[in-house]
């Protein structure tokens, strides 16, 4: 079974727990599907059109309105950097600006080996860590730039 065959088919699972659903469950089912997959894919966004009677380019109108969905698969190591008011004046912007020089990707964005990807968050809540990163859930407190590149380092050491 291939990766989109399994993808419709958890797409089509979540589908029917929504009978008859109309427009205002729009939102409800593409964080489902995102929770399920990682990601709304081309094929996912067509299905939930059908299903709920819409047009595609309805739902990828109110899907890039909001910022929490995605649109490509996140990489192994999923970073998050938070760009919250304490993590911004203790220096977040630096830091993400070495991260994507040390990946060679840029925020947005999963690298071609799938191994990372860089999403800019408003706020992570744990102002106290300040600038923090998450990676794949994990905190890493009062990020410098230099510890950018130990971090990083460490992650694709592991992925050996």
């Amino acid at each position: 079974m291939t990766e989109q065959t399994k993808e419709l088919a958890g797409c089509a699972a979540i589908l029917e727990k929504h009978p008859g659903e109309g427009r205002d469950s729009l939102i409800p089912i593409l964080q489902e599907i995102q929770e399920n997959h990682g990601y709304l894919s081309e094929a996912a966004i067509v299905a939930v059109g059908k299903h709920l009677k819409l047009p595609t380019s309805k739902i990828y109108g109110v899907a890039t309105f909001y910022n929490q969905f995605r649109f490509q698969p996140v990489g192994k190591y999923h970073i998050q950097v938070c760009r919250g008011t304490a993590c911004h004046v203790l220096g977040s912007l630096s830091v993400l600006e070495h991260l994507e020089k040390e990946i060679k990707l840029k925020k947005g964005n999963t690298s071609k080996d799938g191994l990372f990807s860089i999403e800019v968050v408003a706020c992570i809540g744990a102002c106290g860590l300040a600038p923090v990163i998450s990676i794949n859930g994990e905190f890493h407190a009062k990020v410098s730039p230099e510890r950018i590149k130990k971090i990083v380092n460490d992650l694709r050491r592991n992925h050996e």
